[in-house]
């Protein structure tokens, strides 16, 4: 049987007196999009730079395709992508000029590469946008041509951290079809985000992050059903909640939810309310790490000097 596309125990990182990974553990299975959430300084970005060879743990393992991230970075580097929090692109050089320069770093001779370019034009839907500097590109375009250059080697697992932050609704929504597109090509996709919603859209499993540690892992189907189920509210006239009845989200339930409302005789609009990762969350986190510092890029570098 083939190893996970990452599988992770006992990982643990200091900066300084702050402990931002405390023994985290969690598999990622071949071909699925997993997203890991977590309040700010929960370490998020930190388990991404662990996976990525940018940080070396203080304890614990990591892997990515059966091979420890420590022991063989290079090895890694081979099989993975990256695109950060902010776009890794060249704004003076044209779309393609940034991907033929990278697809000839890689090691691709020069038909090869504009070739190569040609192909992830089209696929990232930016042909029309080729022949122009990035610098004239929309925010979206930008992300697309960053994940783009991802793709210059096709990677095993692809690290997504925050892809869509910045990002107005409609681009952040066609950078999810581009996402998902990947996953259905056979790319593992691991990604952080602090938009639940992209997670509820995008991911196959979810991983809770708090206080360097996963507190619950599971479909976003699981992991609402954990915090329980729908709810029937009765709101006033200025929105405000009156009352709320639980149900089963059963017709019967239904009725037996309206009946009760109607019998308490309180007059109002009647919605129902199903639980959402927003509630999740804060149920599982409480925000209690909201407020911790984040390890800064110097952190990171010191870790590789």
């Amino acid at each position: 049987m083939a190893p996970p596309a990452i599988a992770v125990r006992g990982l643990r990182k200091k900066f300084g007196r702050q402990t931002v990974l405390d023994g985290l553990d969690l598999t990622v299975r071949r071909g699925e999009v997993f997203a890991l959430l977590g309040p700010n300084g929960a370490g998020k970005t930190t388990t991404i730079n662990v996976l990525t060879t940018l940080t070396r743990p203080d304890a614990g393992t990591a892997e990515i395709s059966g091979i420890d991230v420590v022991r063989d970075p290079q090895a890694i580097k081979q099989r993975i992508s990256l695109t950060g929090q902010a776009a890794a692109v060249d704004d003076v050089l044209t779309g393609t000029e940034n991907l033929v320069m990278l697809a000839r770093l890689s090691g691709l001779s020069i038909r090869a590469a504009r070739k190569k370019a040609a192909e992830l034009l089209a696929r990232f839907d930016l042909t029309d946008a080729a022949a122009k500097r990035v610098g004239t590109y929309s925010g979206g375009m930008r992300r697309r041509l960053d994940l783009a250059l991802s793709f210059v080697v096709t990677p095993e697992v692809l690290f997504l951290d925050e892809p869509t932050t910045g990002l107005d609704t409609r681009s952040r929504r066609e950078l999810w079809d581009v996402i998902r597109s990947l996953a259905e090509a056979g790319t593992t996709v691991f990604l952080t985000t602090q938009y639940l919603e992209e997670a509820d859209q995008l991911a196959d499993r979810i991983a809770v992050l708090d206080g360097g540690r996963i507190v619950a892992t599971g479909t976003a189907a699981q992991l609402k059903s954990r915090i329980g189920g729908d709810t029937v509210e009765l709101h006033d006239a200025h929105g405000d909640l009156l009352r709320e009845v639980p149900t089963d989200g059963t017709v019967s339930g239904l009725r037996r939810a309206l009946d009760v409302l109607d019998e308490s005789g309180a007059e109002g609009t009647v919605t129902l309310r199903r639980p959402s990762l927003d509630d999740v969350f804060l149920a599982l986190t409480g925000g209690s790490a909201a407020t911790q510092p984040q390890p800064t890029a110097a952190d990171s570098v010191k870790e590789l000097a």
